[in-house]
């Protein structure tokens, strides 16, 4: 289930991809400002002072609330998320910039690296389920 800080950690991570660039473009403002809205963030004490730009992020603000987005076991699904959430944000000014395509690259190059090794956890559900087949057969 996604709860309040997730979504809340999202806005964040747009404002930030946003600001990477050190300006927000006037199709990224109005594009967060409507995300903000649709969420129901847009007078949170925390994100109004950020989407509103009195407060400019720095770029490894935006990096570490992707970090505290992700979490330490991200899924597959977390990553195509928050790309494509992020992607919508940069691709809507039509005009991606250095840093925000740097962000997208890091972002897929993670995904593509959690895709290739599985998580410990699938691992050792996969030998528990052997073990579990194993004293089935012995028990037949």
């Amino acid at each position: 289930m996604v709860n309040n800080s997730h979504v809340k950690n999202l806005v964040k991570i747009l404002i930030g991809a946003a600001w990477i660039d050190g300006k927000i473009q006037p199709e990224e403002r109005q594009y967060l400002r409507e995300i903000a809205q649709v969420k129901g963030l847009a007078n949170d004490p925390e994100i109004k002072p950020w989407l509103y730009e009195l407060v400019p992020v720095k770029p490894n603000e935006c990096y570490e609330w992707v970090k505290e987005y992700l979490g330490d076991r991200p899924t597959q699904e977390d990553y195509e998320d928050l790309i494509e959430a992020i992607s919508g944000l940069i691709y809507s000014d039509g005009d991606v910039a250095v840093e925000e395509a740097r962000l997208l690259s890091q972002l897929e190059e993670l995904s593509k690296s959690s895709e290739s090794h599985p998580s410990i956890h699938i691992t050792l559900l996969k030998q528990i389920q052997k073990l579990y087949r194993r004293w089935v057969d012995v028990q037949n």
